[in-house]
């Protein structure tokens, strides 16, 4: 039962490293952090998304201008994941949702899955290859951002692609008073 118990337990623990392996691919995009970015992938991975097919680094070199380009922001967010192990390799199947708010306030979203090998080499799980297999999109029509008449909202920072943004302050805190709710 033990022996059991600790299979399930190191398992878990790799699947946990796996997770955060695929959320700092998100971040990293989202916060234009190269460095976080590339952190997720093995120096010699490979990458196939939309007509891209290289590595990880050149992945970058495309993307990066283009979402400049296009978006003032966009959040890569990551939904389900399966993961199957197999010693220091693994194989994973991680829906997401991509959301660009687009220069001209237009919204771009699409979805889909990342099909990816994780190989775990010096006790590091990183993504080898990866496959983006997009399936859907569209442009819903713009909304106003919510709350973004709020006196003194800014002061706790606004979403910057930089290490501007509040997701880097250490420590976090808040700038804002308490609001006094209104009275009825």
């Amino acid at each position: 039962m033990t022996a059991d118990r600790d299979a399930r337990i190191d398992a878990l623990l790799d699947k946990q490293d796996i997770l955060e392996c695929l959320a700092r691919f998100s971040r990293g995009m989202d916060r234009f952090d190269r460095a976080i970015y590339l952190s997720a992938f093995w120096g010699d991975a490979e990458m196939a998304a939309g007509p891209f097919v290289g590595s990880a680094a050149d992945c970058w070199e495309w993307a990066a201008p283009m979402h400049e380009a296009g978006q003032i922001l966009t959040h890569h967010a990551l939904l389900q994941s399966s993961i199957d192990l197999d010693g220091d390799t693994a194989h994973g199947e991680t829906y997401y949702q991509f959301v660009g708010r687009n220069r001209d306030e237009s919204l771009w979203i699409a979805g889909g899955r990342y099909v990816d090998r994780f190989e775990r080499r010096g006790g590091e799980w990183k993504i080898a290859l990866r496959i983006n297999v997009i399936e859907w999109g569209c442009m819903p029509p713009p909304m106003p951002v919510p709350f973004a008449d709020v006196p003194d909202v800014a002061l706790n920072g606004v979403s910057s692609r930089s290490k501007d943004d509040p997701s880097y302050q250490r420590p976090l805190t808040n700038r804002r008073a308490p609001a006094n709710p209104a009275k009825g």
